[in-house]
Formats: structure tokens, C-alpha cells, sequence
């Protein structure tokens, strides 16, 4: 999955909690939202207003991005509610971390078929 084909199946999948996301997906999905956020960031400096831009596409992306970290931890076999460990202080981040960077489980899973086979909308190439 390249840059384009994430960015489009996360906002196609806007609120979207359910089935797997690969690795890739959420990754690039990831990058394009630091992008985005920090190009729009330096703008809204350069402008000086309190609300802008940056946190209207902050607020905007907060669903698919929501949705695209609970169908990563699907891929690996674990609830979307484990997302919650982020409130741990550092080491809810540092677990989050490892596990969106963990490789899913092979074939299907209780939360759907893997993303990387063909046939489920995925890649075919296992370094996703």
C-alpha cells in the first residue's frame, strides 16, 4: 500500500472501527498526518491566530485516526479498547508504539481477513 492508497482508504473508512489495517496503512496514513499537521502548524504561526488551520485538520483527521490505530490492533489480535493503554503515562506510548510497529497475524483473525492477501482489498507484498 503506497501513501495515496492509505490516505484514501482511511477517509473511505472515515469512523470506521471494524476489520484490519496493515502496517503500511496506518503508517502512511501516520506520515501524511505529520506532514499535513506541521506545514499547516507553521502557517497558522505565521499568521498568529489562536484557532486555525491546524487544529480544524487536527480535529477533522481525529475519527480516521482513531479508526485506522483500532484496526491496527485488530491485525495483531487485539481489541480496538487497548488503545486506552496510551493513558499510561510513557510506557502506554512506548507499548502503543511497539505494537502498531508488530507484524499482524497471518490470514484471518477474529476481526476479519488479513489485509494483505489479495482479494481483501490489501497488498499482496508481506513487508507491509
Amino acid at each position: 500500500m503506497n501513501l495515496v492508497q492509505a490516505v484514501t482508504t482511511c477517509f473511505s473508512k472515515y469512523a470506521s472501527f471494524e476489520g484490519r489495517a496493515s502496517r503500511s496503512e496506518y503508517w502512511w496514513f501516520t506520515l501524511f498526518n505529520v506532514i499535513v499537521s506541521s506545514v499547516l502548524s507553521l502557517l497558522q504561526g505565521g499568521l498568529g491566530h489562536e484557532i486555525g488551520m491546524a487544529d480544524l485538520y487536527a480535529l477533522a483527521v481525529l475519527l480516521p485516526g482513531l479508526g485506522v490505530s483500532v484496526r491496527r490492533l485488530h491485525d495483531i489480535g487485539r481489541s480496538g479498547w487497548w488503545l486506552l493503554v496510551i493513558l499510561v503515562p510513557l510506557v502506554g506510548w512506548i507499548v502503543l508504539l511497539v505494537w502498531h510497529c508488530t507484524r499482524g497475524e497471518g490470514g484471518p483473525n477474529r476481526f476479519g481477513p488479513d489485509p494483505l492477501t489479495a482479494g481483501s482489498g490489501g497488498s499482496t507484498f508481506a513487508q507491509s
